[in-house]
């Protein structure tokens, strides 16, 4: 299958499988999956864990976290999540400023938490045409191995500024110079609700543009990108239409720049679809808001 619009759609599949709302007092902060709410049971002072729904008392922001923290060492010491990763995550029903808590971005998915991304376009023009820069993901990542990417992609911690933390990730996934990223323009925000192997992501992006001059190059200097390419932005447009070499949020940054910059147009017969299905609401589908 070949198009567009359906990277769109597998970023928000229909849901086919039961998740539990986890309640932090009276709110809904995420969506476990039934088996791994299970193994929330080793943990009954701060996880009540029944067929409904799992239940975490409304502790003090300091206290809470540190309890999140302690369960995340447990499970990853026991092989049920991934090692952790040392980046605290926002607990939030809303923005990243209205976070009750942190936990280690290896649980975040498996608690079914809203999770924040800054994806960065560099692009160049030459003789009048649009070159983006594209990379490849090393080899050894745990997701997505070996496929394209944006060439700056990254988590957004908890307690770091947008900005500060865009500059960090420049830096460290092209070699760019901090005086050179301030160039980058916030250009708006994607969201998708997506079923993935390790649960539930209602995740939200921050994505920026930024034209490059054309001396310089990306250089990756964290070992998560083998490599560069420049590629004409219509080369870039026939990837994402017709093939998943892309990781699969990436698609959706790319479509984007590709409806900002006039390459997907109203003509397309997919273009309501394309542009209304970028911006989905965040959160279980159905749930109460």
């Amino acid at each position: 299958m070949s198009g567009f619009l359906r990277h769109i759609r597998a970023c928000n599949p229909p849901l086919r499988e039961p998740f539990l709302p986890w309640y932090i007092g009276d709110g809904v902060y995420g969506w476990i999956r039934p088996a791994f709410a299970a193994h929330l049971r080793a943990f009954p002072a701060l996880f009540a864990v029944d067929e409904t729904a799992v239940r975490s008392p409304a502790l003090p922001g300091p206290e809470l976290s540190a309890r999140l923290g302690e369960a995340a060492e447990a499970l990853a010491g026991q092989g049920l999540v991934p090692p952790l990763l040392g980046e605290p995550y926002p607990v939030t029903a809303g923005g990243r400023d209205a976070a009750i808590a942190t936990v280690d971005r290896a649980l975040a998915a498996y608690l079914g938490l809203r999770s924040f991304g800054q994806h960065l376009n560099g692009f160049v023009r030459q003789d009048g045409r649009i070159m983006m820069w594209i990379a490849r993901r090393a080899r050894d990542r745990l997701i997505f191995p070996g496929a394209l990417d944006n060439m700056v992609a990254g988590g957004l911690p908890a307690g770091v500024a947008l900005w500060d933390n865009l500059l960090k990730e420049c830096e460290e996934e092209a070699g760019m110079p901090a005086d050179l990223a301030r160039r980058a323009r916030p250009v708006g925000v994607l969201s998708y609700n997506r079923v993935a192997e390790r649960g539930f992501r209602p995740d939200v992006l921050y994505c920026y543009d930024i034209e490059l001059p054309a001396t310089f190059s990306p250089r990756n200097t964290d070992g998560e990108v083998e490599a560069f390419m420049l590629l004409p932005i219509e080369e870039v447009a026939e990837i994402v239409r017709d093939s998943d070499e892309f990781k699969l949020n990436c698609n959706l940054v790319v479509i984007d720049f590709l409806v900002r910059h006039g390459l997907i147009g109203p003509e397309d017969p997919d273009y309501l679809g394309i542009v209304t299905g970028l911006h989905a609401p965040v959160g279980m589908p159905g749930a109460p808001a």
